[in-house]
């Protein structure tokens, strides 16, 4: 069975603030209201919408993308002066990318914050380093490259 998340419904204290930082920086696509919504394009089937109910932050998002897209968002984040970091934890190192696994295995990543204080996090998945896993039986397996 295959179930794909369809939509989330993200808090925002100021609607036009986050729409231009999702759009600027991550490089999302407006499409207009639905209602108390702003709904932002992720991919193909997947949509942020926006809801101006306020929030004090905390929600993470992970977006995959190519690696010419990750180098471009990455560009515009180190342009804006924007602090990342190379883990979720070490976001105003300004070091990065790291790899961390994720859905689909070991990827490049780097963590920001939205102006919300809503965890950010861009990966893509080539040229992550191969990382060794051994499971409780002892039997190793190479994830990665």
């Amino acid at each position: 069975m295959a179930i794909e998340l369809d939509h989330l419904i993200l808090p925002v204290n100021d609607r036009g603030r986050s729409i231009d930082f999702y759009t600027g920086i991550v490089g999302l696509r407006h499409q207009g209201e639905d209602g108390p919504f702003s709904m932002l394009r992720a991919s193909p089937g997947f949509v942020i919408q926006i809801a101006p109910w306020g929030t004090s932050g905390g929600e993470h998002l992970a977006f995959a993308m190519s690696k010419a897209e990750f180098e471009s968002v990455f560009a515009r984040l180190k342009s804006a002066g924007i602090a990342y970091g190379d883990r979720f934890d070490t976001v105003g190192n300004m070091q990065g990318p790291g790899d961390e696994s994720g859905a689909r295995g070991m990827g490049r990543t780097v963590y920001f914050f939205d102006p919300d204080q809503h965890l950010l996090e861009i990966r893509h998945y080539g040229g992550a380093a191969a990382v060794e896993i051994v499971d409780s039986a002892g039997r190793r397996s190479i994830t990665g490259p």
